[in-house]
């Protein structure tokens, strides 16, 4: 999970509001830090972050593109159920960040860290998600193989093999 350090180094350290969470999903003594530029609309941005000020544990970070209507995040997984069964008592869609621009769930702490600081410092970055994926050495060997016979780079040959699965997936269940 990102840790606090990352965040403030994100930001550069500069927090523009704070305050107390205000769900219990999380337990007690959770705080909200905000960094926003100020703006809406052209660079506009602003990251969060949830995290209990008695463990230090980091529960959620954001970050909100205002200028491309974009809005990744993540949860702390171990606290991903909780989260959502406050949401649903609540009644709220929490797959809105804002208007009708919709959250990216990311599960690569990487992913966002490199949309954040793009994002702040206004650069362009990668809108794909990464997936992180764990092969046994035996697999890692036969699947690099594959590849090289396909004359494409391992990376291309898992985001094939990850697009065919969804398509199928999507073919079987349609929505």
């Amino acid at each position: 999970m990102i840790t606090l350090k990352q965040f403030m180094e994100t930001v550069s350290y500069r927090i523009t509001e704070g305050g107390d969470y205000g769900w219990s999903c999380y337990g007690e003594n959770c705080h909200m830090l905000t960094s926003w530029n100020g703006l809406h609309d052209t660079g506009g941005w602003s990251v969060n972050i949830v995290f209990g000020t008695d463990t230090q544990t980091v529960f959620e970070v954001d970050v909100c593109d205002y200028q491309r209507h974009r809005a990744y995040r993540v949860i702390n997984p171990d606290h991903r159920e909780a989260y959502d069964r406050e949401a649903r008592d609540r009644g709220v869609n929490t797959d809105e960040a804002w208007d009708e621009t919709r959250y990216i769930d990311l599960d690569v702490d990487s992913d966002w860290l490199e949309k954040a600081r793009a994002i702040v410092e206004g650069q362009d970055y990668d809108t794909r998600v990464q997936i992180a994926v764990d092969f046994s050495d035996q697999d890692l060997l036969t699947y690099m193989k594959a590849a090289h016979e396909r004359d494409i780079t391992f990376n291309q040959f898992v985001e094939q093999a990850i697009s065919q699965v969804i398509k199928q997936h999507q073919q079987e269940n349609p929505a």
